[in-house]
């Protein structure tokens, strides 16, 4: 299993379809508070439809106690900043995706403290600006899945 972690997301619609879709590709995930909403606001519930009950998900009320709780694990923070393809890691079970606000991405203060090698990238067009973050979370993690054949899949 991954683990998919949402770094003080900002819309609801956005966290309900990773909501939706964690219960499917069976990734658990984990929200970085402050949230830019409430976790009962109706646009969440109605994006994750009725798979919330089906998801595994936790709430953090800081980066740091998020950190504590994933000590020993690898995170990979996805960013536009990235410098490599988030095809290139070899992704273990229990690797952390690490994703930023819809508004401001990754803040430096997280990002300066990982190596190179742990920011990554989904390719885009040179005068793109950034992809929806559910779009995101869904390439980057239907790929560490992928490198794992779909275990528990059908």
């Amino acid at each position: 299993m991954f683990h998919i972690a949402l770094h003080e997301p900002k819309m609801p619609q956005n966290t309900g379809n990773i909501i939706r879709l964690v219960s499917n590709n069976g990734c658990h995930l984990h929200l970085i508070e402050p949230l830019g909403f409430e976790l009962d606001e109706k646009k969440l519930r109605r994006a994750s439809l009725d798979y919330r009950d089906l998801a595994h998900v936790t709430v953090h009320d800081s980066y740091e106690a998020f950190l504590q709780r994933f000590t020993g694990h690898r995170i990979f923070a996805l960013t536009t900043k990235g410098s490599r393809c988030y095809t290139t890691p070899d992704y273990r079970e229990g690797d952390v995706l690490l994703f930023g606000s819809e508004t401001a991405g990754l803040p430096d203060s997280i990002l300066n403290n990982l190596t190179s090698d742990y920011r990554i990238r989904v390719p885009m067009q040179a005068d793109a600006r950034s992809l929806n973050l559910s779009n995101t979370v869904a390439i980057v993690s239907y790929e560490a899945w992928r490198q794992h054949e779909f275990i528990n899949g059908k």
